[in-house]
């Protein structure tokens, strides 16, 4: 698979969103993308504990542990590449994490406008 080209959201080279947890489609702890990634893990997103419950709510249990994926659960304050649409979504309901917009990936314009993701800039 082949890595689209690492750029922010703001134009720059793409930073590293996380490694403790590893985050990112690749699991190298950039929210790196490519056509693959049908999810688009490309919003660079600092957990909080209102996102982390509406995400269970919502289907996706990002909180509690999972020892077969080497899981150890997200906890409030962790980094996680997210999929755009879920923040879009969350953004909505009016409960989306913060961005860090330095290491989002420019491709999570396709679904977010870049004025939605800096209003929840970090």
């Amino acid at each position: 698979m082949e890595k689209d080209p690492e750029i922010n959201v703001l134009g720059n080279a793409l930073e590293i969103c996380g490694t403790d947890p590893v985050t990112g489609f690749f699991r190298d702890g950039h929210c790196n993308t490519c056509a693959a990634d049908a999810g688009s893990h490309t919003v660079c997103a600092i957990m909080t504990a209102e996102f982390l419950a509406y995400s269970k709510y919502v289907g996706n249990d990002l909180s509690t542990p999972r020892p077969e994926f080497h899981f150890a659960g997200l906890r409030p304050g962790d980094p996680w590449c997210l999929c755009a649409s879920r923040f879009l979504q969350a953004h909505d309901e009016g409960c989306a994490p913060r961005v860090r917009l330095s290491a989002t990936h420019v491709r999570a314009l396709d679904m977010v406008p870049l004025a939605i993701l800096e209003q929840h800039q970090s």
